[in-house]
């Protein structure tokens, strides 16, 4: 087991894996700094997933395909933003509707584009994305040839080190420029930030395009690099996944980034143990048990915070009385 682990193969896998579950969790930490629960990731994902492959295909580019995933991502998140802030409907339920519309109407908008059947999926064999139409890999000259080093970090996926490097880019958004003050304010009082002037509902479909631009980068890795293609539920709970991650990162992009590597970390040791021959069916729940097992965590730690803070006013009460 050690040898299996131990090793620079099963640290890049880990990086791999991690990185759509990031792409997801970054949004899901912007949404919930503006206030916003959007749990129409894994849809959104989908979505951007099926028509980046598409438009990869038909116009024989990734690089257009990745375009076409970014704007689907920002499409169907400012879907979602219309519905929750003009129509006032309830933006649990609107991103059930998202979810469901990934899941089931991607497969109905496969059959009616391409004539495909539901049995078949986008994969190079069926010659959609091809090796050429893949999101490329960037080998850093230098580094990978540090022996066991080189291998982890580099040749992995362009998207990959977006991923990694829209962390920090995230954290200056939120914590050093105008508009992720506005973000941060809306989030924890939007009447204080709408009575000093801030457009509460411009912040917030703002925020609704980041993350649909983090969506869309997630759904073409899946679909352009990861699985090579497009296949029913291909996201396989990465955006809920991600809201974990989100929360056991304390709403931190730094932390969401090291609670997606704990989940990718989880998925890359399924992947290993089920390559020595043990039952798969046995091993595929091992990152959903992660995510309760890393949620229980979180709410006990939370719950022991809370008590700690409110033991403390209290005590301030006793002491100013």
């Amino acid at each position: 087991m050690f040898e299996m682990i131990l090793n620079p193969e099963f640290f890049f896998s880990v990086f791999r894996i991690t990185a759509p579950i990031l792409f997801a969790a970054l949004a899901a930490v912007i949404c919930e700094k503006a206030g916003i629960s959007n749990i129409g990731l894994e849809g959104t994902m989908m979505i951007s997933a099926l028509f980046g492959s598409l438009f990869a295909y038909y116009f024989s580019s990734w690089l257009i395909g990745l375009l076409v995933a970014i704007v689907t991502g920002i499409l169907v998140s400012l879907l979602m933003g219309f519905f929750a802030f003009q129509l006032k409907t309830n933006v649990i339920l609107t991103g059930t509707a998202i979810n469901m519309i990934g899941s089931g109407g991607t497969i109905f908008l496969v059959k009616i584009i391409t004539g495909i059947t539901e049995g078949k999926q986008f994969t190079s064999t069926t010659s959609f994305i091809t090796k050429e139409l893949q999101i490329p890999n960037i080998h850093i000259p230098g580094l990978q040839s540090i022996p066991f080093i080189g291998p982890i970090f580099s040749g992995h996926n362009l998207l990959t080190y977006i991923a990694f490097i829209l962390v920090a880019l995230t954290w200056v958004l939120l914590y050093r420029t105008s508009l992720g003050l506005n973000i941060r304010s809306v989030g924890e009082n939007p009447n204080a930030a709408s009575s000093v002037g801030v457009s509460v509902k411009k912040i917030k479909y703002i925020t609704m395009v980041i993350a649909g631009v983090f969506c869309g980068l997630g759904g073409a890795f899946m679909s352009m690099y990861y699985a090579a293609g497009w296949s029913l539920d291909m996201v396989a709970g990465r955006g809920f996944i991600a809201l974990a991650a989100q929360a056991m990162g304390a709403g931190e992009p730094v932390g969401a980034m090291f609670a997606a590597m704990i989940f990718g970390l989880a998925q890359a040791l399924g992947i290993k143990i089920s390559a020595t021959g043990i039952d798969s069916n046995l091993v595929s729940p091992i990152p959903y048990l992660i995510t309760i097992i890393g949620l229980v965590i979180f709410a006990v730690h939370e719950i022991r915070k809370a008590k700690r803070s409110h033991s403390k006013e209290a005590l301030q009460e006793v002491i100013n009385q």
